[in-house]
């Protein structure tokens, strides 16, 4: 079962959902902004993925240097309540598999958790290919 903590609005997210789905994959789908983020989901996603809350703050496209966020002394209690009061806080997507659990950016870092990985050509979201026709990872 592979679970994906998605925003259907960021280009990355919409990527990492289509390889998933190219890969032979039917995920299920968390849209995060809609659903929300309770404090146990959000330590225990960032425990998985060896996150911090600060390395999952989500800065750019977001109001996180509005809220003061972005000052390195502010706790990770304090990143965790803004986190649940503003779901957009959090970088995405977030991807748990079998194989472990992942903020995957860029998008080719959801390769490494799935079983198999998906007949090419695939291309990240700014047209940069991924994968070539046979699958093989582009570097």
């Amino acid at each position: 079962m592979i679970v994906i903590h998605h925003n259907p609005a960021c280009g990355t997210s919409r990527n990492v959902l289509a390889i998933i789905r190219a890969a032979g994959e039917t995920p299920v789908v968390i849209d995060y902004l809609a659903e929300g983020w309770t404090r146990a989901q959000l330590l225990g996603l960032f425990a998985a993925a060896g996150l911090t809350p600060r390395e999952a703050l989500r800065v750019s496209k977001s109001p996180a240097a509005e809220l003061g966020l972005t000052d390195p002394a502010v706790a990770d209690e304090v990143l965790i309540d803004a986190m649940i009061a503003h779901p957009v806080l959090v970088n995405r997507p977030i991807v748990c598999t079998p194989k472990g659990v992942r903020l995957c950016r860029p998008s080719q870092a959801v390769l490494d958790l799935l079983d198999q990985r998906p007949k090419g050509p695939l291309y990240k979201e700014d047209g940069t290919m991924i994968l070539d026709a046979e699958g093989q990872a582009v570097d």
